[in-house]
Parts: structure tokens; sequence; C-alpha cells
């Protein structure tokens, strides 16, 4: 876990660094003194000063900031500009609104480019593993028996349907799937399917998760019963279960797929007996059952995830394929924002820089169980996600983010003159209570987060 968050604080500290060198190289454009770049905050542990500005390190390894010439002086600046008295030209505050604009998208752009860029990359080298499922489906009532129809099931698919299209968009794999019914919830939704090689139409309404702030119909990907890995010491093991086996049936119940499979398991079963197939002979094997405190079945078995290698694109391509990716992922963080808003709950919809940290060394940490070639593109790949959210965060019109201040400088060009400090001051004052209130609520979640390691 310690090395989950070294990673961690290692990329989000590079996800910060381009955001505020954004700020910094825009300021200088546009003719603003900065006074100071810092990567983390605190108290200064390293500190030279360049020229006119003083680089630091904090002693906080999370976040930066970059400090321009008058910018934290907001209120007093207002009020000599309001008594017409003149500032100096290098300060934030004298330069015209569209410049402190420019200055304000110079962070959110260059996050957007380091995506873009990074993904771009990824996708000219190829060769790394890509592990998504198809769009063949199961309903959730099949793992869960009893549970009532999903919306799924009530408008009238069945398991082993393929999802072809949601509202007329292709969807060629379960990712496809999760990301239109994500941002969708209590939404008619004309899904198209193939059975049996007709293709049926229905309409299905996807119900709010409000504790991961998404759009559910209950389905699960099918997954063949293919072990994909067999655990040294565990029940499958000594029963002699190899790699490559194909689990057609457990204690006489038939398993098309992984969600059958599991289903038997649920019921907490002491002898559990395997039919299988291993280089075209069937074979029967018994054994009992572990379990866990928290009475789950464990017999051992890793089932084979389906994947395939990214191809090597040439450069143009690969730029492509970056940009679309990415403003697709930034456009799919905007239609999510709206579900914040529908009754969910914020400790475990908002997470906070704990957990952040922690989910971006484990994506890491697990790539690199794979190999040096497939940690460095996972932790890249999570990290342009990231990248992305951050650009879309800060371009909120909330005050005290570079959208609320992008918004107070659009407010001054239409009036042509400063804006009342008083009411400046009020605006700085609101954002700062909004973001104090949604980092209590990130850091409560973090907390229950990893109590559920150390639990």
């Amino acid at each position: 876990m310690a090395l989950n968050f070294l990673l961690g604080l290692l990329g989000l500290g590079i996800i910060v660094f381009v955001h505020e060198l954004g700020h910094f190289i825009a300021a200088r454009l546009m003719g603003i003194k900065v006074e100071a770049f810092s990567i983390g905050w605190g108290k200064a542990i390293l500190k030279k000063k360049i020229g006119e500005v003083e680089y630091r390190l904090g002693m906080f390894p999370l976040g930066g900031y970059c400090k321009m010439k008058g910018d934290t002086d907001f209120e007093e600046i207002y009020k000599k500009r309001m008594e017409g008295i003149k500032l100096e030209e290098d300060n934030y505050f004298a330069a015209h609104p569209l410049r402190r604009i420019a200055a304000c998208l110079g962070g959110p752009l260059f996050n957007f480019v380091f995506a873009v860029l990074v993904l771009s990359v990824i996708w000219g080298i190829g060769g790394f593993y890509i592990f998504t499922p198809d769009n063949r489906i199961v309903l959730s009532s099949e793992l869960n028996v009893g549970e009532a129809l999903s919306p799924a099931g009530m408008a009238g698919l069945q398991s082993g349907d393929r999802i072809i299209s949601i509202m007329g968009r292709r969807t060629d794999t379960f990712d496809d799937i999760r990301r239109v019914v994500t941002i969708n919830p209590n939404q008619v939704l004309p899904v198209e399917i193939e059975r049996n090689n007709i293709i049926h139409t229905y309409n299905v309404t996807p119900l709010l998760d409000e504790s991961r702030t998404r759009g559910i119909i209950g389905i699960y990907n099918w997954e063949d019963t293919v072990i994909g890995m067999v655990l040294p010491g565990s029940p499958a093991f000594n029963a002699g279960l190899l790699e490559g086996d194909i689990i057609t049936g457990i204690n006489g119940i038939r398993t098309e797929h992984t969600i059958a499979f599991q289903a038997v398991l649920n019921e907490l079963p002491s002898e559990i007996d395997i039919e299988y197939i291993r280089n075209g002979q069937f074979y029967q094997v018994s054994f009992g059952a572990e379990y866990s405190d928290e009475e789950r079945a464990s017999i051992g078995i890793i089932w084979e995830r389906p994947y395939y290698i990214a191809p090597s694109l040439y450069p143009h391509m690969a730029l492509l394929k970056g940009t679309v990716e990415t403003w697709n992922t930034f456009t799919l963080s905007i239609s999510s924002l709206s579900m914040l808003f529908r009754g969910i709950d914020f400790t475990q919809a908002v997470s906070g820089p704990i957990r952040i940290t922690h989910m971006t060394g484990e994506v890491a940490s697990t790539g690199f169980s794979q190999g040096i070639g497939s940690g460095i593109s996972a932790m890249m790949q999570f990290l342009a996600l990231i990248s992305i959210a951050l650009c879309m965060m800060n371009l909120l019109p909330l005050p005290v983010l570079d959208g609320g201040m992008i918004l107070l400088f659009i407010a001054e060009m239409i009036r042509n003159k400063p804006l009342p400090p008083r009411f400046v001051n009020a605006f700085q004052t609101v954002g700062i209570v909004l973001i104090a209130g949604l980092m209590f609520f990130a850091i409560f979640g973090d907390i229950r987060y990893l109590a559920g390691f150390f639990g």
C-alpha cells in the first residue's frame, strides 16, 4: 500500500506541475509578473530565485501553485482601482481582462494538451494490453437469485443478448455500453440488441445508483468459464485444475458463463463438484470450498480475461485518436456532473486527494505486475484521465476556481469598469466555503475508503 501512495504522489505531482506550468507560461506571455512557482504546498524546503521568479519545493508533495503579482490581493487591488489609483503594469489586475482570462485558461489548457499528448504517445508506441469484455450481457438477476427484474430484464433483454447500439451509438464493448448508461439515469434509452442473429429494439430506463453516481440497468458482462490462472495452494490447485480448462458445470448446474458459476458459490456449498473440458476431453472433480470471514467462497480460480494488444499507429493517426479520446472523456465528465445534484451520497461519489493518490498508485502497481511497459502505460493512461478531470473542474464557473475568475473578468468587461470590492470579496468567500465543504465530504469519504483496507 505504501508503494501505491508513492506512485500516486509521483503521478499527481506531474499533473499539478503541468497545470501550474500552464498558468506560469500564460502569465509570462501576457506580461504578468510571476513572483513564485512552487511544486508542493507548505514551507519551502528548497528554493532558488532565477531572474524575477522564486522557484520552490514545498514540504507537502501534493499540489503546487503559481503566484502572480497581486493575484491574492484582490480586495485591496479592486479598492485602488475604484479610487482611480494606477497599478504597476506587470500586476495581475493591471492587465486587460482578456489577458487575465488567458492566464487563467493556461492551467486547464495545459492539462487538456497533456492528456492529448500522453494518449497519442501511448497509441503511437502501441503494444500494450487492452482488457475489455465484448457487448454480450448477463442479467444481474442470474447472480442474485430471487432479485426483482432489473431495468434491462423488465424491458425484455435476456442473458446472452448482444447490445449493439444505444441511442443510435455503436456499442462494440461492454465499456461502450457503460459509458452511455452511466450518464443517462432515468432517461428512456432505445437499445438495439442481437439475439439469434435477429435484431430487436427495446426501451430501457436506467436507475440512478446513488452510491456511485451513475445510471445502471442491471447487467454484467458475459465471461466464458475459461480458467486463466489457478492460485497455488488453493482448493482448485490441489484438485488438479489447470489454466485453460473450460468449466461446464458446478454441482450439477450448467455454467455457460462465470455469473452462473458464481451464483452457485453464493449459496455456500460445503462440497463442490466441477465438470470441465481439457484438450477436448470431459473430466469431473470434487473438493471442499474455503470461506472467508465475510462468508465468500474461494476456490482459487481467476477467469481468463478477454483482451487485445493495441497496434502501433502512425503519428498522425495516434494524434487523432489521442485527441478524440481526450475530448470524449472531457464531454463525458461534463455530462456526469449533473448527477452530483440528484440526491447521491457525496462521501461515496466524490474522491478526495487521499483516494485519488491511492487509486493512481494502485493502477500503476497493478500494471507494473504485468511488466514495466504495461505499468507505465496503465499509469500514464490514468494520469491522462485525472488531467482531463482537473481541466474540467477548474473551468467550472465557481468562485476561487479558474472558471470563477474568468466569470468575474467577463463581468468586468461587460461593465467596462472594475467590479465593487465588496462583491468580489463576497464572491470569493462563497467559493472558499463551497470548496471547503466539498473537501470535507471528499476527505470523509477517503477515510471510509481507507478503513476498508485496515478494517
